[in-house]
């Protein structure tokens, strides 16, 4: 009967992590997350650390497999891999991250053998968003499918500038812990779960106060060029001219536009391939650019090179990606994993990093921060941008994920950071999702994907600091440490001979 029961444990929690990809977007049944998460936390409080590994494990492989399953799709379609070896590429990813939930679930069952009900409030929500803490930074960091993402269009957004992402997954934790507790515990007081859910409530009420940021001069006019360029055709030597003589008759027949945004790599070739005479056009032109394209130290074979940003204006500038993706732009373990880049085929997949703190663009009369493709869903990329700059671009090529769920996840993901910083986002992206979102995280303007679209909007700069941008991360692992205290003490006092303390 145990083994039965144990088996029906793996299998709700499994039910539980297919459900939870369906919070995100493009779905955006944000409800469905603390559904998820109750049913796993629902299983973890009557099981053992090993049966609440297992659980987490089985949570995690079943929420990977639906929530990153374009990790396939940028394998075998574009990356060229053998359908057999990219299935078994995503599932052992899917298995090193689901990792992460095993770990949680085995240690809020460790912790707290002593305690059942109170594990709701005081173990599994610290350590769940700790987890996801960690899965943010370790290896490289993943930070795709963060609780907190599930509520951008839901009053929980509020908190998103005091409290950032993972904030808001501690009080969606809490109040799942608060939930459950109010239902189905015997040893916490009903009048506790009800009063805690009260503040979590008022909260947010409370997070509808000025948050440190207002506007800064003028609105900005702006040009977003997706010409939804096949991979094939941008990295054909042959197209590289007519690719890049498409972008500049395009923008130099714009009117009334301050600034003109090309994708992630919208010119596939390093900068000192360009000719001359390209630059002094776009320079006669009365908008300024901000440019995705390569850039080499040395010509000679083997030099570094970068994945960046060029910023046309009165003065030209240049951003290099700092976090780069890992199997797309560099090898993680190299020595160990060479044999890989022979299926992935990937062009330009061994770059080198920018530093994280680099200085704005003046362009179009305000302070641009630039971040490239992946990095909008980095915190600490982002935050250190928006201190320093007054609208936010991120030059994307979404064209790698093909028809899959990863554009509208890392619309998702940019929203998520406009609200955290305060600074309005222009998001341009060779197939599309390009859009621009106002430091509200609303989406003012938005391109469909895989046509070829110019996207032209307004943005209205701002300047201050919001709380997130401010602390960071900090208050809220705080609070993780202390409910973990408070849990951890009140283990030893109870000891092992009341199972219901």
């Amino acid at each position: 009967m145990r083994a039965i029961s144990a088996r029906l444990k793996i299998i709700g929690a499994a039910l539980a992590g297919l459900i939870y990809p369906l919070a995100f977007s493009p779905f955006d049944l944000f409800g469905l997350a603390p559904v998820a998460l109750g049913i796993l936390f629902f299983v973890w409080r009557s099981s053992s650390p090993k049966q609440s590994a297992w659980c987490g494990f089985a949570f995690g492989m079943a929420s990977f497999a639906v929530g990153v399953s374009w990790i396939y799709v940028s394998l075998n379609t574009f990356g060229n891999m053998p359908p057999v070896l990219a299935g078994i590429s995503v599932a052992v990813f899917g298995a090193i991250m689901a990792l992460y939930p095993a770990l949680v679930g085995w240690g809020q069952a460790t912790l707290s053998r002593s305690i059942t009900t109170w594990r709701w409030i005081l173990f599994m929500p610290p350590l769940w968003i700790m987890g996801e803490w960690l899965r943010g930074i370790l290896l490289g960091g993943f930070p795709w499918l963060y609780l907190g993402y599930s509520q951008v269009d839901t009053p929980l957004a509020l908190l998103l500038p005091f409290t950032g992402t993972l904030g808001v997954g501690l009080w969606i934790t809490l109040a799942t812990g608060l939930v459950l507790a109010l239902f189905f515990s015997r040893s916490i007081p009903r009048v506790f779960s009800t009063i805690a859910l009260l503040f979590l409530f008022g909260l947010i009420l409370i997070a509808k106060m000025p948050r440190g940021v207002m506007p800064e001069g003028d609105p900005v006019r702006v040009a977003i060029i997706q010409n939804n360029i096949s991979l094939k055709d941008k990295w054909n030597p042959e197209q590289s001219s007519v690719i890049a003589n498409r972008f500049l008759q395009q923008s130099l027949a714009l009117k009334e536009a301050d600034l003109i945004v090309w994708p992630e790599a919208a010119l596939p070739f390093y900068r000192d391939e360009i000719d001359p005479v390209f630059f002094n056009q776009l320079k006669q032109h009365d908008a300024d650019y901000l440019i995705g394209l390569l850039e080499r130290e040395r010509v000679e074979r083997g030099s570094p090179y970068y994945n960046v940003g060029l910023g046309v204006g009165a003065e030209n500038a240049i951003y290099r990606k700092h976090q780069l993706v890992p199997f797309g732009e560099y090898l993680p373990f190299a020595s160990l994993l060479s044999w890989l880049l022979e299926y992935l085929q990937i062009p330009m997949s061994d770059f080198s990093s920018g530093p994280l703190n680099q200085e704005p663009m003046d362009l179009a009369g305000t302070q641009i921060g630039v971040s490239i493709c992946y990095e909008d869903a980095f915190t600490t990329v982002m935050s250190a941008s928006a201190l320093r700059s007054r609208v936010l671009v991120n030059l994307s090529e979404d064209a790698w994920f093909g028809d899959s769920l990863a554009p509208h996840q890392r619309l998702q993901m940019a929203r998520a950071r406009a609200l955290e910083t305060g600074r309005p986002m222009i998001r341009a992206s060779n197939s599309g999702l390009s859009a621009i979102i106002s430091h509200d995280g609303s989406v003012d303007k938005v391109a469909p994907q895989f046509r070829a679209v110019t996207l032209r909007g307004r943005v209205q700069p701002m300047t201050g600091t919001t709380p997130f941008v401010a602390l960071g991360n900090y208050p809220v692992m705080l609070i993780c440490l202390f409910l973990l205290a408070i849990g951890i003490l009140r283990h030893h006092l109870c000891g092992r001979v009341k199972p219901e303390c």
